[in-house]
């Protein structure tokens, strides 16, 4: 399989280009040149599958030609050494619990399976400087936890988490500034897009890749967004084997969009789901556009759903350029196209507070600010004879601070948090100007 730049003036890399470089040239992201449809008979017996069975079948459709099966396989079920059940919350509401992974959030099989991927393409690499592969990624929150364990102690690969200073809960922080050996963490003083911005900035620096040799483990980077896909797959199976299956709504809680662009690379496959929501929060750029067919990017603003705050979300670019035939943001058919089958929500910070308390007491979940958007998002858009399940993206325990406080209770913190709380923080502060930040990757 071939993957070609977004922003169509970079030569087609294969997959293991796509995934050690990154990012394009162009600085476009990666696109694969064909998406293959599954057959019928995988979506006549997907409810009797395991999650693992499921996602192998997936991935091979993605990069069975580039990696072999044996090895695809192991990678496949090693990454998921756990499940994502899909929990009910209401008659017609059903939660999808992502966070069953070893930092208890969604991005831990993308990170994980990155990890694997990476180490399966470059195994025969010794880890002296030379030959090292630098791994850059930037947080909101809950990524920069995810690939570092993801990538803790593995051989010939340094990982730099740049996040934003007094922007992520402690609970998140403590699982990235903790870990040591190959784990790096830079503090930033700025916001996500700031970290983003030196990310993509680092990539495109000649010199700087002439030094090292650099890579992203953001969502940006195809091995770690499209594996997210394996969820929406293993959503459908669960709920068929309910009878649940039939006008199925899948709600995304979006920050940078990569979750629900692997989940429309899933319907692009031939997954039967009706149509998507993306929930917002106060940061509502893809809302607006999806309202006027106009994208206007801007700073993005501290909201109590931090993991969602992103001004200028990188995966819309693959969103634009899955449903478009020139790749033109204002194109009316493009607009048309992507409105038929995604709509938005956006709420500002009362208004997740409110649907976390209505939901603990109407039915005794406990809702995470992120996982609150997706719920409010099919409370408000469902219609009738619809089904929704909506992405519950984190434990609430790694915001109990927050979710404590809203809904007057004591989350219990699972014992792997509670593991990282013990660690003591390393982290390297950092200024928001690529200059310094190149600096300090040259020394």
């Amino acid at each position: 399989m071939n993957y070609y730049s977004t922003n169509g003036k970079a030569p087609i890399a294969d997959l293991k280009k796509a995934v050690v470089k990154g990012l394009a040239e162009d600085r476009g992201l990666y696109m694969p040149e064909e998406i293959k449809i599954l057959p019928k008979v995988f979506f006549d017996n997907i409810q009797d599958m395991s999650f693992q069975q499921i996602a192998y079948n997936v991935a091979s459709a993605f990069f069975g030609e580039d990696v072999d099966l044996d090895a695809l396989q192991d990678i496949v079920y090693d990454t998921l050494s756990f499940d994502c059940p899909v929990v009910k919350v209401e008659d017609n509401i059903y939660s999808l619990e992502l966070f069953h992974g070893p930092t208890l959030a969604f991005k831990d099989v993308g990170a994980r399976f990155m990890a694997r991927l990476l180490r399966y393409f470059t195994q025969n690499t010794q880890s002296h400087q030379n030959n090292l592969i630098n791994v850059l990624v930037a947080t909101s929150g809950d990524t920069g936890s995810a690939v570092a364990n993801g990538f803790l102690g593995v051989d010939g690969i340094h990982v730099y988490v740049l996040y934003p200073k007094g922007k992520v809960s402690p609970i998140q922080e403590c699982q990235f500034t903790t870990l040591g050996k190959n784990i790096t963490a830079i503090e930033v003083d700025g916001v996500f897009d700031d970290c983003q911005a030196l990310v993509k900035s680092a990539f495109m620096d000649e010199e700087l890749n002439k030094h090292m040799k650099l890579t992203s483990a953001n969502s940006i980077n195809v091995a770690r967004f499209l594996p997210q896909a394996f969820y929406y797959f293993n959503a459908y199976a669960r709920m068929k084997a309910l009878g649940k299956a039939e006008n199925l709504v899948m709600c995304v809680p979006s920050g940078n969009f990569g979750n629900i662009c692997s989940a429309l690379f899933g319907h692009a496959m031939g997954l039967p789901i009706k149509r998507f929501i993306a929930a917002n929060n106060a940061n509502d750029i893809v809302y607006k556009y999806l309202q006027t067919g106009q994208y206007e990017p801007k700073a993005s603003v501290q909201t109590l759903a931090n993991a969602m705050d992103v001004g200028d979300p990188s995966n819309f670019a693959r969103i634009i350029n899955l449903y478009s035939q020139n790749n033109k943001l204002t194109d009316v058919a493009t607009h048309h196209h992507i409105t038929n089958l995604i709509s938005g929500a956006t709420y500002s910070d009362d208004q997740i507070r409110e649907t976390m308390r209505q939901c603990y007491a109407k039915t005794g979940y406990i809702l995470d600010p992120h996982g609150a958007c997706g719920y409010q998002a099919l409370a408000d858009g469902l219609k009738v004879g619809e089904i929704g399940v909506f992405c519950e993206t984190a434990h609430p325990a790694k915001f109990k601070e927050k979710v404590d406080d809203i809904l007057g209770i004591d989350v219990d913190i699972p014992d792997r948090l509670a593991a990282f709380m013990k660690g003591e923080k390393q982290s390297v502060p950092m200024t928001k100007h690529f200059e310094d930040f190149k600096r300090y990757l040259m020394q």
